[in-house]
């Protein structure tokens, strides 16, 4: 229902408009069992004018029945809908209540005190910009309400009101308030709870003191009522105007002409014409069109539902996050986060699950539990499980990797569910923990490790090591400084690992036979490794006469980063070419004459050098490269 106003009568399209532009706020109210939860959202709707006659009629008739005020009329009824949570008088569902005043739209969210549905008031406050957590005057700063402070400060809630309620049967009186106050400020300050905003209201929900209106009998509070606070309270300024987070929901393609990717933007502004990149894959593109139902746009900002057409035809599916190209997140196949479990059956380490993070979803599993927290003394201790309702920290591991950001910068590329594989249950929601990372966004502080992925995305490259193998005077050397020299032009990270090079200093005093070549390629292929791990393109001429030592490197390096060139060349044409003045020396060290050289026969390129120049070698090399996906 919304508020009461004379534009209804007077232009019902008008007020539709008017309404439409508000802004709205989602809160939820937590607290210990009978603080009075339902029953302040039941006085904000009834003092607001939110409650239909008839509705206000069956809930006087209910509150006869199974009220529990008396002879007034029982609020809590009006969100309280469960038969079991109106025997028991207590909230066991989270109930959702939709409302406006003249300035702002409300989504309320009352979730339940008791410890056993700690799952529920986590899945309440998982949306909500602001939490009301209501303390009874009575007994003060309770075990729950530490509880339920614990998890807002978890789920990033950023506006906190601390509801002194039933302070009618306190006689309102401000030592009580105070004394509450600064029990609650000691214990954020033992949890470093420091929200945006943090207000404290003495009131009565149940007689309507301070929460719409201000009430005659707290003179010396002059602060604002609850309903003033929310209709306030600044939140616009907590969205992430700077990192640009759009997760791909689909791909839309109606026709031949059209394909973008559509998706609700998480954070940060898109522009036409600005630079984007595609993760994890890296691709790069610019934005060509921003599409709307209503249509295109020059911009659009957090929140928006929009297609976006890029210039180029990169590959980019469901699940795939578009970013600005000097702005990323970390793209990792692991990660730690606070876990809140919601299973019936315990998490257990090692168990496989489906992993679903904004539009992404994938395989992966939880390794170990770092610690678990108990919610009641907010300790932490060693676990081998986590059971229903608890929480811990744990390490997630994928089975591929994934670009998301710490919770605490984006809380829709940092947060995530856990579904079970053969229920298709939801047993578990978590916050990732990611260490800021200096990417020219809104995240500062120390360095993470830097993935290896990220390192590609830097370099515009996927890692990949190239060996030139052939006989001495082949070409290989030759080749391979022409291929650096084209990759270091293009931008590439490249460097070239010379096997004569080598043994001046890595692979010193090793013999020029054929065991002592198999070997200097053999400590060169970790060297190569450790490049690829450095996002590099790593080029290897090597003799690396033995086949056995070739597949040998194929397993260290992986089969999807080795590339193996046979440069050819017939002995008598490297006899003549003899750089090294090997063939000249003579003896038993000479590859294919001295000892056998094992021909590459899977080589991946053959470049005879008797019959292809240089340049034509390069070019060969590079549409090998390209066609691998490595530039």
């Amino acid at each position: 229902m919304s508020h009461q106003s004379d534009l209804i009568g007077q232009d019902i399209l008008a007020y539709l408009a008017q309404h439409e532009r508000k802004e709205l706020l989602r809160f939820l109210t937590c607290g210990n069992v009978d603080d009075g939860k339902s029953t302040l959202i039941g006085r904000l709707l009834h003092d607001s004018k939110m409650i239909y006659e008839d509705h206000l009629e069956a809930i006087t008739k209910d509150s006869k029945k199974v009220g529990t005020t008396g002879d007034d009329i029982d609020l809590a009824l009006l969100v309280d809908g469960l038969q079991a949570e109106r025997e028991q008088g207590i909230t066991i569902d989270v109930a959702y209540r939709y409302f406006s005043t003249a300035k702002r739209k409300f989504i309320i969210a009352d979730t339940p005190g008791h410890e056993q549905y700690t799952r529920n008031m986590a899945t309440g406050a998982s949306t909500c910009d602001l939490a009301i957590i209501l303390i009874d005057a009575r007994y003060g700063v309770q075990t729950q309400t530490k509880r339920h402070s614990f998890i807002a400060s978890l789920l990033g809630i950023k506006h906190i009101v601390v509801a002194v309620n039933k302070m009618d049967l306190k006689d309102f009186d401000q030592g009580v308030f105070e004394q509450i106050k600064a029990d609650y400020l000691a214990f954020a300050e033992k949890i470093n709870l420091r929200p945006t905003t943090l207000e404290f209201v003495p009131m009565s929900a149940l007689k309507g003191d301070n929460v719409v209106n201000r009430s005659e009998r707290s003179p010396w509070y002059t602060g604002q009522s609850l309903m003033e606070i929310l209709e306030t309270v600044e939140v616009a300024g907590d969205r992430n105007f700077d990192d640009l987070r759009f997760p791909v929901q689909y791909v839309n393609r109606p026709n031949l002409n059209f394909r973008g990717f559509a998706g609700t933007l998480a954070s940060g502004i898109v522009r036409k014409g600005d630079e984007i990149m595609a993760l994890p894959s890296g691709k790069t593109s610019k934005v060509k069109s921003i599409v709307t139902y209503e249509g295109e746009l020059e911009q659009a900002g957090p929140g928006q539902a929009i297609t976006l057409t890029l210039e180029d035809e990169i590959d980019v599916s469901r699940g795939d996050m578009l970013v600005h190209a000097d702005n990323r997140p970390l793209v990792t196949d692991s990660f730690e986060a606070m876990l809140v479990w919601m299973g019936e059956e315990p998490m257990l380490p090692g168990k496989k699950y489906d992993i679903k993070r904004a539009t992404s979803y994938v395989q992966g599993s939880i390794p170990s539990i770092v610690h678990r927290v108990d919610v009641n003394t907010l300790e932490q201790g060693a676990a081998s499980e986590l059971r229903l309702n608890e929480i811990g920290r744990v390490k997630v591991a994928l089975d591929a990797p994934i670009a998301l950001d710490g919770y605490e910068y984006n809380r829709t590329t940092g947060a995530f569910i856990i579904v079970d594989r053969l229920t298709n249950g939801t047993v578990g929601a978590g916050m990732i923990i990611a260490d800021p990372v200096a990417h020219g966004g809104g995240q500062h502080g120390r360095l993470a490790h830097v993935s290896t992925e990220e390192r590609a995305s830097r370099f515009g490259q996927q890692p990949a090591t190239v060996l030139f193998s052939g006989l001495s005077g082949a070409g290989k050397s030759t080749l391979a400084y022409a291929v650096e020299r084209k990759l270091f032009d293009m931008g590439r990270a490249v460097y070239v690992l010379d096997g004569q090079n080598l043994r001046h200093d890595l692979n010193k005093g090793l013999p020029q036979d054929r065991a002592g070549r198999a070997e200097n390629w053999r400590r060169a292929a970790h060297v190569a490794r450790q490049f690829n791990e450095a996002g590099m393109i790593a080029l290897a001429a090597f003799v690396a006469p033995d086949a056995e030592g070739r597949e040998q490197a194929k397993a260290l390096i992986g089969a999807e980063r080795l590339v193996t060139v046979y440069v050819q060349a017939s002995p008598q044409i490297c006899r003549e070419r003899d750089p090294q003045g090997l063939y000249a020396a003579g003896g038993d060290n000479i590859p294919g004459e001295g000892f056998p050289y094992d021909v590459p026969l899977d080589a991946d390129l053959v470049i005879d050098t008797q019959t292809q120049s240089v340049e034509e070698g390069v070019k060969a090399v590079l549409d090998l490269l390209r066609s691998r996906g490595a530039i």
